[in-house]
């Protein structure tokens, strides 16, 4: 049986649906009605953290959320993001207070629902004190609208200021044995808060899914091409690091999917691994091994293999790099 973990004071399984997928970032978007199927079809599978944001498809994840599955609404925790914006090719944060509550309305119409569950600071505004915007979803907590505030991408010194103006729920980041920055501090100051650190990309943006190896493969627009990890050498050196991870998954029974969420899992009681897909295999076989974690051997191999120095290239590139207020490693 899955071991549930705690979410905004509720059992969830550990295992969440991340919603960004069907509609940005890895391809074109899909259909309507395809990625209407894809959120049905999860839910019927025992997915019961449904992660989005207003970023994803620009509105088009939550409206097909609240379309498709608000009629369902009892049997899901949704957590939604505001703060980043794109338009006329520029991208920017605002998570001013004024702006903070302008979007979560937004969110609110678009989801067909009174109450969001968790609701994040997409990222850190650098121009607006974090204690202001916590302040304003503060209010909204008050208020009923939100249940609880998550912070995305920002590191344990933006957690402890945010922690004590209002008590955060969840820390959304980054998380893989590809991309182990968590565990320079965030993933001890979470635990010692008692906040959930909700882990997005487990399976390393594909690279430890058992399909990626040409990134010939890869569609027109996919934010990979942009990453990094995935270019030329760094991703020919980083293959051999896929390799032996998908060695240790054949030896443990599991696909290397399996096993990448398994890891993260394995890491803490309070981390929930939050796999995005458009595949209906890929979410059934996200969430089919849930209950599973490798042993102590297994998950020391895979420390071992995936270090700061083994691991060629950086999380992201300057521009996006310029965004982000996660602690990297030197």
């Amino acid at each position: 049986m899955t071991i549930k973990r705690t979410l905004c004071g509720k059992a969830i399984n550990p295992v969440a649906m991340g919603c960004m997928n069907v509609f940005t970032v890895y391809g074109p978007a899909l259909p309507w009605d395809e990625a209407g199927r894809v959120f049905e079809r999860a839910l019927d599978l025992g997915y019961d953290h449904f992660d989005t944001a207003r970023l994803y498809g620009l509105g088009r994840s939550e409206e097909l959320i609240g379309e498709r599955l608000s009629h369902r609404r009892h049997e899901f925790t949704v957590a939604s993001k505001m703060g980043i914006f794109n338009g006329d090719g520029k991208r920017w944060i605002d998570c001013r207070p004024e702006t903070i509550r302008a979007e979560c309305e937004i969110s609110l119409r678009a989801l067909k629902t009174d109450h969001i569950d968790l609701y994040y600071m997409h990222r850190r505004d650098f121009s607006t004190p974090i204690e202001d915007s916590v302040g304003a979803m503060a209010d909204l907590v008050a208020e009923g609208k939100i249940g609880g505030i998550g912070l995305s991408e920002m590191s344990a010194e933006t957690l402890r200021r945010a922690h004590a103006v209002h008590p955060i729920a969840a820390m959304q980041s980054e998380y893989s044995p590809f991309s182990r920055n968590v565990e320079i501090a965030l993933l001890d100051a979470t635990r010692e808060l008692g906040v959930a650190l909700v882990a997005f990309s487990p399976v390393g943006r594909g690279a430890l899914g058992g399909v990626l190896r040409d990134l010939a493969d890869l569609p027109e627009g996919d934010l990979r091409t942009a990453l990094p990890r995935f270019q030329g050498e760094n991703w020919t050196r980083n293959l051999a690091l896929v390799d032996a991870f998908d060695g240790l998954a054949a030896d443990c029974g599991v696909t290397p999917a399996q096993l990448a969420i398994g890891w993260v899992l394995s890491r803490g009681d309070h981390v929930i691994a939050l796999p995005g897909t458009r595949s209906l295999d890929h979410l059934a076989e996200n969430i089919a091994r849930a209950d599973w974690r490798p042993s102590a051997e297994v998950v020391a191999r895979i420390d071992a293999l995936f270090t700061p120095d083994s691991v060629a290239g950086p999380r992201y590139n300057a521009a996006l790099q310029a965004t982000i207020d996660t602690e990297e490693f030197a």
